[in-house]
């Protein structure tokens, strides 16, 4: 079987959000298909691994804020690559944020809002696919949204382990290498050498959360 051809496959980058009580958490997404357009529904996929997935089948509702192209590293490299399960990741002034139906949507150059309701969810080996009534939309700007394309060509992003298209990175035997904990981006070298205001491409952490490979 030729695996790569499942990377043909087109996916976007979507922000879920929901509610852990009264307190906002989420994740990022690659998959988030409308199904019907009559009375809408829309699917998304999910690792299980994901405390959102925990969170939204207590709730029952999530929402989905669409990425635009000018949306910043940060704001993936937060809500992607740390788990709600110990981080609040609405908390401070890495992005912008807002409530709409209760649920915490991205302000961030995103391109639309849209709040679910959950019909069923279906479960994979590693992965639960999530049916859901669209409850309300909202159209934020005429931005391009950001595709998954996009994202690893562009902004040279990595996909985290729970994502379904990740692929375990190559061994480089012959550098040094140092991996970023938050957001995976690799560096070739000795990190040692660059200056301490150093800071990860990707999603802008210090050099201090670097890790030898």
């Amino acid at each position: 079987m030729e695996m790569s051809a499942l990377w043909k496959l087109s996916y976007g980058m979507y922000a879920i959000g929901t509610l852990d009580g009264e307190r906002p958490t989420g994740c990022i997404v690659n998959t988030v298909i409308q199904i019907t357009s009559d009375n809408p529904v829309i699917a998304i996929s999910m690792n299980k691994n994901n405390y959102t997935y925990d969170c939204i089948k207590r709730t029952g509702r999530f929402s989905v804020s669409i990425l635009s192209e000018k949306t910043t590293q940060n704001v993936i490299a937060k809500l992607g690559f740390s788990s709600g399960r110990d981080t609040d990741k609405f908390d401070g002034d890495i992005f912008a944020w807002e409530y709409m139906d209760g649920l915490p949507v991205v302000n961030e150059n995103s391109c639309a809002h849209i709040t679910a309701e959950v019909i069923t969810m279906t479960e994979m080996e590693t992965h639960y696919v999530i049916l859901a009534r669209v409850q309300d939309a909202k159209v934020t700007s005429d931005y391009n949204p950001m595709t998954y394309k996009y994202y690893h060509e562009v902004i040279k992003g990595k996909a985290p382990k729970n994502a379904p298209t990740y692929q375990a990175p190559e061994k480089i035997t012959d550098k040094e290498t140092w991996a970023c904990q938050i957001c995976g981006y690799i560096y070739e070298g000795d990190l040692t050498k660059e200056p301490e205001d150093f800071v990860c491409p990707i999603c802008k952490q210090p050099k201090s959360m670097f890790k030898k490979q």
